[in-house]
């Protein structure tokens, strides 16, 4: 007999940053376990073509544009989740921004403030309303993307290492003091993925390079390889996870222990 373990029939769920990379595979392995997806990201039609997709092979999906880093794009978001399907049972806060590569002595106020709006102020919000709604229905699981980065600062990454210990650590409050309503809150930690968004760590060679040599594995990850940590942490699978953050970069952590 199959193990009902990882199905999600019936499940409301919502992916930020959807319309690419981890969060695009996310969205579709969600939506082959049975969850009804929210694609969301910045740009109505990069969520619009993911949903498509998904839809197209007999899953269910609907786009939804929303960017964390503006507040009231995130009560909107609150708003059309309760009118529309008055739930969530699922919510993976995967949106983020690194908009400064360089050292952390040169970090301008700019991307300073970009990244902390996106990756603490937009987690923070997003998990903060989507825990009400899923608390109202009996509970629900956030799982957060943060970063290797959070847990040992990444070389001229400076202030999205910093926003990426916070998500962490926000995971575990947000786990801490919401148990009682019955929602769960983890995080994944992706290692070296190969997307658009890490694209300076692939073009500079120095930096793959050495990152490879951290890895046991001895190669990057492809976002498919995010999706199944986050889909076990949205699963009754999981059901007594909560708080804890899942490593998933291929030993690399391990290796500078």
């Amino acid at each position: 007999m199959k193990t009902q373990l990882f199905d999600l029939e019936g499940k409301i769920a919502l992916v930020t940053g959807a319309s690419r990379g981890i969060g695009e595979a996310i969205a579709k392995l969600l939506a082959q376990q049975g969850a009804h997806v929210i694609v969301s990201s910045r740009k109505i039609d990069d969520c619009q073509r993911v949903a498509d997709e998904i839809n197209a092979t007999g899953d269910s999906a609907e786009a939804f544009a929303c960017h964390i880093g503006d507040i009231g794009q995130i009560e909107a978001c609150h708003s059309f989740l309760q009118e529309k399907h008055g739930r969530l049972d699922i919510l993976v806060n995967n949106a983020a921004t690194n908009p400064y590569f360089g050292h952390i002595l040169d970090t301008d106020l700019g991307s300073l403030s970009k990244t902390l709006d996106v990756n603490i102020r937009g987690y923070f919000l997003m998990s903060q309303g989507g825990a009400k709604l899923m608390a109202a229905h009996g509970g629900g699981s956030i799982i957060n993307t943060a970063s290797v980065n959070g847990l040992m600062p990444g070389n001229m990454q400076g202030i999205y290492s910093i926003t990426k210990a916070a998500v962490i650590s926000m995971t575990q409050a947000f786990a801490l003091e919401c148990a009682d309503q019955g929602v769960r809150c983890n995080a994944i930690a992706p290692g070296l993925t190969k997307t658009k968004f890490a694209g300076a760590l692939f073009t500079n060679e120095h930096i793959y390079k050495a990152a490879m040599a951290k890895i046991p594995m001895h190669r990057h990850a492809e976002p498919d390889e995010m999706a199944g940590a986050v889909l076990f942490l949205a699963s009754s699978a999981s059901s007594y996870v909560t708080g804890e953050t899942i490593v998933v970069d291929g030993g690399m952590t391990v290796s500078n222990l």
